[in-house]
């Protein structure tokens, strides 16, 4: 993820700069991890499912414990108000989180915080990107809480992701703990073969994605035949082609993958093409 750019949020029923501390070294949920998030889009006023992340971060919220005062449609709300202090053709990542501040080893519930980060971000979709096999494996539903967007799941992620960018690589396949493929470092992987597409199914080792979900919605609404299925690595390594879904990119195509190399091929462009149909119905004006 590439940031960077103007940023603001909003923290205790006020808009600050983004850059403004808003955490101090005794907070919990910098500490001991009580702290979850989620990611949104909303570039050129377009706000794709942005509903849906934001009552994700509610969701992943209640998984570890706390216990949030604000729910999605506010969330939502000051997600479009915040767009407001950008310029109309701004691309903007927006992140809701929540987090305990106080609590023994575990967090306590009724501390829970609330700040919501809006950044300039360019979209990176149609970019292509290459991947080798990850060393490390994704932890199961029965060691950690991978069904909410935990901040504690990604200092694995940032390990996975290092190793990667060490190998010469933008990002890795993450197998699950059955030696199965999961996901990339940090999104869903698809493959095709001759014109079907396939994607892990959601075994819980990896977030069962919002755009993941959508990708698989358009595409099959289309025609295609998508399967949810269990995915071998030496599939990856056969495919015709291989993409990317995820909120901070949306569609990207794998080009490389180990050292073979891959083209930005005609299903990864027409589901791109579909999801980008999808978004412009999501368009707000200004106010």
């Amino acid at each position: 993820m590439q940031q960077g750019g103007r940023s603001v949020a909003y923290f205790e029923g006020a808009w600050i700069d983004g850059k403004t501390p808003i955490m101090t070294a005794n907070t919990h949920g910098a500490w001991l991890g009580s702290m979850v998030f989620d990611g949104g889009r909303i570039y050129r006023r377009l706000g794709p499912d942005l509903d849906r992340h934001c009552a994700r971060a509610v969701a992943s919220a209640r998984t570890i414990g706390l216990a949030p005062q604000v729910d999605g449609p506010t969330i939502e709300r000051l997600a479009w108000q915040g767009a407001d202090k950008f310029a109309d053709d701004a691309e903007l990542y927006v992140r809701p989180m929540f987090w305990a501040e106080d609590g023994p080893l575990g967090p306590d519930p009724a501390t829970t915080r609330f700040a919501l980060y809006l950044e300039e971000a360019k979209l990176t979709a149609g970019n292509g990107f290459t991947a080798c096999l990850a060393r490390r494996r994704r932890p199961s539903p029965e060691t950690m809480p991978t069904e909410a967007k935990a901040s504690g799941l990604y200092a694995q992620v940032g390990l996975i992701a290092l190793e990667a960018r060490q190998r010469g690589f933008d990002a890795s396949v993450v197998l699950d703990l059955n030696g199965n493929v999961a996901e990339f470092t940090a999104a869903n992987l698809f493959i095709v073969k001759d014109g079907v597409v396939s994607t892990p199914v959601a075994n819980r080792t990896f977030l069962n994605g919002i755009t993941r979900q959508r990708a698989i919605q358009l595409l099959r609404g289309a025609g295609r035949e998508v399967q949810e299925r269990t995915i071998t690595f030496d599939e990856v390594l056969a495919a015709d082609e291989i993409f990317s879904s995820g909120n901070y990119a949306k569609i990207r195509p794998c080009v490389k993958i180990e050292d073979r190399v891959l083209d930005y091929g005609p299903v990864t462009k027409q589901t791109w093409s579909l999801y980008q149909a999808f978004a412009e119905k999501s368009r707000r004006p200004r106010g």
